[in-house]
């Protein structure tokens, strides 16, 4: 079936409309990523969603952590983090590479509704912004002490930088993050393997570092506190599927590299992140006494210090610098892209007009550059641990829809859902669970409870989530999941295989071909409409109506 035109509707070429459909046709933007354009390997697609996780803030974080509780409670706290975010991490990656769709609009049909995420997309957003900041800052560091420019002008280089780079979506990033792996691989590992292998005893000290306000033991408070600082980078998993959407259909054929590629480059993120902070508290416990606490959670000193010991004096510098600025590049043009995505995603559903990502990479980049100029880097462990119970909140509820409300109760769709006029506009059950969670677990955070319960703020973030999510699907019944059921297609959304059907249909409103899943009937002119024109639609002309609820 293709759709007839409607004269009533057609889009002039140089129209609004017109416009919005070429620019999220560029990486598909907002929208299904269709079979047509995902050509890449799984592990194409694995080694450029890894790429992005090349940033220095983990290096900080773990020395940050490590210098203050010791190392023993950052190890242990490191580990806590990890497990959780893999498992929270797991179903998201498997359902973003499945269906082909970004973060925001899983979001959408797991738990939160239409409009319901929107609150959701500004918190990724806001990771976005925050990470860039912090690697920014970092960047910034080295620019300082390799070429002697004053702080506020690195950043303002850092932040400018990336512009160019983030402006042509997937196909340019992938290229970027695939040929600059191995040099930032070799420069990362290298020092630390000479480090341990010429002085042993370096690995000595390093476990026996007690921290300022550590005693060299293990305690439930101090890990707590460290793997709620850890625990901010929950939120990565959106930026992992933004590639991970990218995904080829799972066919018996490639099932076995389908399924190493969505590990290793959903979930399987957080061993290498967890590795690198280790490795930050093992390089300023080795640094701390030649540089000061205050220098040694900056990356760019740790590996000076540690280049210093096998290399010339000479290469020491231009190397740091070098590796420095290879992750920042690497990570923030990831930063800008998926948050100018989420900017963007919000601004089109809560206006419905379509502005244009690069307004939304702007804006992004300006709220990094304002955060730079504050100085966040100083107080990063207070502003972590604060986002971190927003992020678990977040990521918590939508795993637990998937894992729970969707397979075990069967109470939430299995197939996801994101399309305007099929959802409702709030879903109770993810925003209920999210907000119960998030607010409590920050009334926590500030001491609103009490000192002693001040730690266990990311434990409520996770648990009050993970009861809440399936509560509520129960209490509800499920009946605000879906507005309809049927959008007014024959074809099913799947093909024999489970993947998205890759059947084209001509949406009458931009006139151009979108695959099965980004279409559904429209309510007037009897022919069929994609999902941006959809969300742009300001009179609701072309949205189905509700149908009964059968509950």
């Amino acid at each position: 079936m293709s759709a007839t035109q409607s004269p009533q509707t057609a889009a002039e070429p140089n129209s609004p409309t017109s416009q919005a459909t070429k620019e999220t046709l560029e990486d598909y933007t907002l929208r299904f990523a269709p079979r047509s354009y995902r050509r890449w390997t799984p592990m194409i697609v694995a080694t450029t969603a890894l790429g992005g996780i090349a940033y220095m803030a983990d290096f900080s974080i773990g020395a940050g952590i490590g210098l203050t509780h010791g190392t023993g409670n950052a190890l242990v706290a490191i580990a806590v983090a990890a497990v959780v975010i893999f498992v929270t991490g797991f179903p998201l990656a498997y359902y973003g590479a499945r269906y082909n769709i970004d973060l925001d609009l899983i979001t959408r049909g797991s738990g939160f509704g239409y409009y319901g995420s929107v609150v959701t997309s500004v918190i990724f957003a806001s990771f976005t912004f925050i990470f860039f900041a912090l690697e920014g800052s970092i960047m910034a560091q080295g620019l300082k002490l390799g070429l002697g420019l004053p702080l506020w002008l690195g950043y303002a280089v850092s932040t400018l930088m990336v512009i160019p780079l983030v402006i042509y979506g997937m196909k340019a990033l992938s290229k970027l993050q695939v040929w600059t792996t191995p040099v930032w691989l070799l420069l990362m590992v290298a020092p630390l393997v000479y480090l341990i292998s010429d002085d042993p005893g370096t690995v000595d000290r390093f476990l026996a570092y007690a921290g300022t306000d550590g005693d060299g033991g293990v305690n439930t408070a101090s890990v707590l506190l460290g793997a709620g600082v850890c625990l901010s980078l929950i939120a990565q998993i959106g930026e992992q599927i933004d590639y991970l959407r990218f995904m080829p259909p799972k066919t018996a054929a490639n099932k076995r590299s389908w399924w190493t590629a969505v590990v290793m480059a959903g979930p399987g993120w957080v061993v290498l992140g967890a590795l690198k902070q280790a490795i930050g508290v093992f390089l300023a416990v080795y640094i701390l006494a030649k540089v000061g606490p205050a220098s040694a959670t900056e990356p760019i000193q740790q590996f000076r210090g540690a280049f210093d010991t096998m290399m010339p004096s000479w290469m020491v510098i231009p190397l740091a610098v070098a590796l420095v600025v290879i992750s920042q590049i690497k990570i923030n043009v990831t930063n800008a892209y998926s948050g100018s995505l989420a900017w963007t995603n919000s601004f089109t559903r809560v206006t419905r007009h379509y502005p244009g990502r690069m307004v939304f990479v702007l804006v992004n980049l300006g709220f990094a550059l304002i955060l730079m100029e504050a100085d966040m880097f100083s107080f990063l462990n207070s502003i972590l641990g604060f986002y971190s119970n927003c992020a678990i909140a977040w990521v918590v509820t939508v795993a637990t829809d998937i894992g729970i409300n969707k397979y075990l109760l069967k109470l939430s769709p299995h197939a996801p859902e994101f399309r305007r006029g099929m959802l409702h506009a709030v879903n109770p059950v993810g925003v209920v669970a999210f907000g119960a969670a998030s607010g409590l677990s920050i009334a926590m955070y500030f001491h609103a409870l009490g000192d002693t319960l001040q730690p266990y703020s990311p434990v409520a973030a996770a648990a009050i989530a993970f009861v809440l999510t399936p509560l509520m699907a129960i209490v509800t019944k499920g009946k605000y999941y879906l507005r309809r059921t049927d959008d007014g297609i024959d074809e099913p959304l799947l093909d024999t295989e489970g993947n998205p059907s890759a059947t084209t249909y001509d949406c009458h409103v931009c006139h151009q071909a979108y695959e099965r899943p980004d279409l559904a009937a429209c309510r007037t002119h009897g022919s069929v409409v994609c999902s941006l024109c959809l969300s742009t639609d300001k009179i609701g002309d072309h949205v189905l109506p509700e149908q009964p609820s059968t509950v």
